[in-house]
């Protein structure tokens, strides 16, 4: 059984225009957001085995603010430079290229990517996700480079409103 975590980076800032898109930080909501997902996860019993982000400033913040409040070494997470910018076929394969090791993963990305994914591998469709939203799906196999839409069954998608 593997499991992934599909999490929206939180709501980021626009207010320096003197930054690259990967360079922007989370804005006042999000630095609220981001922990309250991980307590809502934390609240779960949720432990992943692998942390995985974007290099992006706002991703790498988000999952920070999770990790610790899931009690999950900041240090311990990986950056993968291939989910800034990718689109649903190479998410796709990040996704199916995680180490075997690992069955729970929570892979922290941006839209529209995160939600068109979601709903390329989840049996039930989803909505949009919004800022900090997050999708569990479990998959009924050994291997990550199984995972499909046919071995999935959808578990759980919270959001921030829903999560506070």
């Amino acid at each position: 059984m593997k499991t992934l975590y599909l999490l929206r980076h939180a709501k980021s800032s626009w207010n320096f225009d003197e930054l690259s898109d990967q360079e922007r930080p989370l804005n006042d909501r999000g630095r609220d957001d981001a922990p309250t997902m991980g307590k809502a996860l934390a609240k779960r019993n949720i432990r992943p085995d692998l942390i995985v982000s974007s290099p992006a400033v706002r991703a790498m913040s988000t999952a920070m603010l999770v990790a610790r409040e899931m009690q999950y070494s900041h240090e311990k997470i990986v950056v993968e430079p291939g989910i800034y910018g990718t689109d649903v076929a190479g998410l796709l394969a990040i996704i199916r290229n995680l180490p075997d090791a690992a069955d729970s993963v929570l892979l922290v990305g941006h839209n529209p990517t995160i939600t068109d994914t979601a709903n390329e591998l989840s049996p039930s469709a989803l909505p949009d996700m919004p800022t900090a939203a997050v999708v569990c799906l479990h998959f009924d196999c050994d291997q990550w480079e199984a995972v499909s839409k046919a071995n999935a069954e959808f578990y759980f998608y919270d959001y921030p409103r829903n999560a506070s």
